[in-house]
C-alpha cells in the first residue's frame, strides 16, 4: 500500500511503525497458522544446529538464511490464503490454483534448506 510520504525518508518513527506492524503480521501467523508454528520451531531447532554443520560464517549465513525463506514463502503463503478466504469459501478455480502455487513456493523452499542442509552436513 503506498503511503503518504511519497519518496521522502519516513524516519525513525515511521520505521518502528513499520515494524510494529511486520510484527503483528508475525503474530498473527504464530496464532493462527499451524505451518508456521511448526517451521519457526524447526527453525529455532535448527539455527544453533548450524555453528555445528557449517564450517564458516558464510555456511552458516547460508544455513540460517534457507531457514528464514521458509519462514517468509509461509508467511506470503498465508497471506494469499487469508486473502481468498475473505472473499468466499466456495471453490473458485483460480482461489484454488492461486493457494496450491503458494503452497508450491514453501514447498520449493523447503526443498532449497533441505538440499543445502543436507550439502553440507554430509561433505
Amino acid at each position: 500500500m503506498a503511503d503518504s510520504y511519497g519518496h521522502r525518508p519516513r524516519g525513525p518513527l515511521g520505521v518502528f511503525r513499520a515494524f510494529r506492524w511486520s510484527m503483528l503480521g508475525v503474530r498473527a501467523a504464530w496464532l493462527h497458522e499451524s505451518s508456521f508454528r511448526l517451521e519457526v520451531v524447526l527453525a529455532v531447532v535448527l539455527a544453533p544446529l548450524s555453528l555445528w554443520v557449517g564450517d564458516n560464517a558464510l555456511e552458516r549465513a547460508l544455513l540460517v538464511g534457507s531457514l528464514l525463506i521458509v519462514l517468509g514463502a509461509e508467511l506470503l503463503n498465508s497471506s494469499i490464503e487469508a486473502v481468498i478466504e475473505r472473499y468466499g469459501s466456495e471453490h473458485h478455480e483460480l482461489a484454488g490454483r492461486a493457494k496450491d502455487m503458494g503452497s508450491a513456493a514453501v514447498l520449493m523452499t523447503l526443498a532449497n534448506a533441505g538440499v543445502l542442509w543436507s550439502a553440507l552436513a554430509f561433505t
